[in-house]
């Protein structure tokens, strides 16, 4: 028998509801395995100084959850977690000895207990119901303003009322879309540009004008020229390691694109979903332009892509239409999702998973450094993936193949170009993708070797 001590000082309510939030957080950090037997009903009462009716009632409450057992003539013991389903496969694999760099997933965090821990507070709480129907808006007051403390910690400047809570940052790249354009129209993107973009302009009927680009990303010049020459009237751009090129905006470029959207009328949607690794970053784009800045970011890097919570800042201009878009695409967030989140920001988790994620880039980009040679290489020492101009004689497809044959999975620059364009000879390599650092360094190994000592890079002509 354990001699398990719930700290009930750490919750607030009935006695027995708090023994059994207690139970359950511990059952799900690990700290209480399963087939534990827990004290007796009389010992657990005299520790705590209640009466035994509230341990009989906290251990009643306990098996209804599913969380205890309780055995006639044996006492009660922890419930065996119920075999786990087979994992889900992250992506198609494409052949079982593939290690897929082509997606920018984030690895597993050692981290990713406390999201089992939330949820094991939530439903040993009783804060199930209340999240299980449906909410109309853009999310319940108190995710918002979870939002809101998130988002402070990148330089954001928001109010709640100015933040929709959304499935994403995938969903908030469509209703930011959506609340900025109407079809037939043009949108400006960076001329190598996240490839979600080019199916959101596909499905609401957009043509796409790709801008030129440095190494800071697109240029204030090309910006000013396309905005006279189109009439657009929205830009789409990722300011803080751009995908795919990891270029980042300086203050100076920053104001200088923020003065040409200004003169010309231009919204622009700024996608921040890389913003927390920069340390420190710049301040968002957005924040130059209130009346005519949406920002949106997500957890899915950060914390966990499977909680499907982003947020969104917009002005108030455009927030009935972002309303309508919302009701048309998912109606809601998911609500429990977005408590989670919500828990995890205000006490600290989420910070601790986005930390982890951050170091872990660090150390795959230096490894990267130590496999792949530097010219040609445009990264940064903390970004997600690295960008990489191929030399001669190789060709994007003919490299991804030849990396494809050998056990390594790579986006050619085709998949990220806009418009008419001549696109490079390039590749993305998404270093987080791979599931451990032995596997990364497998797959560098082979890309090296492959950029040392090209094959043939086509068939013979006979």
């Amino acid at each position: 028998m354990t001699n398990w001590l719930p700290d009930l000082q750490s919750q607030s309510g009935p006695r027995y509801k708090a023994i059994v939030a207690c139970l359950a957080k511990d059952v799900a950090a690990g700290r209480l395995s399963p087939g534990t037997r827990l004290p007796t009903h009389r010992d657990l009462a005299w520790q705590l100084g209640v009466t035994v009716g509230t341990i009989t009632r906290a251990y009643a409450e306990a098996e209804k959850r599913g969380l205890v057992l309780g055995e006639v003539g044996r006492g009660t013991f922890v419930r065996a977690a119920v075999p786990n389903a087979p994992p889900v496969p992250r992506r198609d694999p494409g052949g079982a000895d593939l290690i897929d760099l082509s997606y920018n997933f984030p690895p597993h965090s050692p981290e990713n207990h406390v999201i089992s821990e939330a949820l094991g507070e939530l439903s040993a709480e009783g804060g199930l119901p209340h999240l299980l129907d449906y909410q109309l808006g853009l999310g319940h007051p108190h995710h918002r303003a979870a939002g809101v403390a998130w988002l402070e910690q990148f330089g954001l400047e928001a109010e709640a009322d100015q933040l929709a809570v959304t499935a994403g940052a995938q969903h908030a790249m469509l209703l930011a879309t959506a609340a900025a354009t109407r079809p037939g129209d043009i949108l400006l993107a960076e001329e190598l540009t996240f490839y979600g973009i080019k199916t959101i302009a596909s499905l609401l009927d957009l043509r796409l004008y790709g801008l030129t680009m440095d190494e800071e990303g697109l240029t204030p010049e090309g910006l000013d020229a396309a905005c006279r020459s189109s009439g657009a009237k929205a830009l789409y751009c990722i300011p803080s390691l751009q995908n795919p090129t990891t270029a980042i905006m300086s203050e100076e470029r920053r104001q200088a694109v923020a003065e040409v959207c200004r003169r010309h009328g231009v919204t622009v949607i700024e996608d921040d979903v890389y913003g927390f690794l920069p340390e420190p970053g710049p301040a968002p784009l957005t924040n130059r332009l209130p009346e005519q800045g949406i920002y949106l970011t997500s957890l899915s890097k950060c914390v966990a892509p499977g909680l499907r919570i982003g947020f969104l800042k917009a002005p108030a201009a455009k927030l009935e239409r972002i309303t309508t878009a919302m009701r048309a695409s998912t109606l809601m967030a998911p609500p429990v999702m977005a408590e989670v989140a919500a828990r995890l920001i205000a006490d600290g988790r989420a910070k601790r998973l986005t930390q982890w994620q951050r170091g872990e880039a660090q150390a795959r980009q230096a490894l990267a450094r130590r496999y792949l040679p530097a010219e040609g290489l445009s990264t940064q020492p903390d970004a997600f993936h690295l960008w990489l101009e191929l030399p001669e004689p190789w060709r994007r497809e003919d490299f991804t193949a030849a990396a494809r044959r050998r056990g390594v999975g790579l986006a050619s620059a085709e998949v990220f170009a806009v418009g008419r364009q001549p696109v490079p000879h390039a590749v993305r390599i998404c270093l987080q993708a791979a599931q451990s650092r032995a596997h990364l360094e497998q797959a560098l190994d082979i890309l090296g070797d492959l950029l040392r000592t090209p094959e043939a890079t086509r068939a013979p002509i006979v």
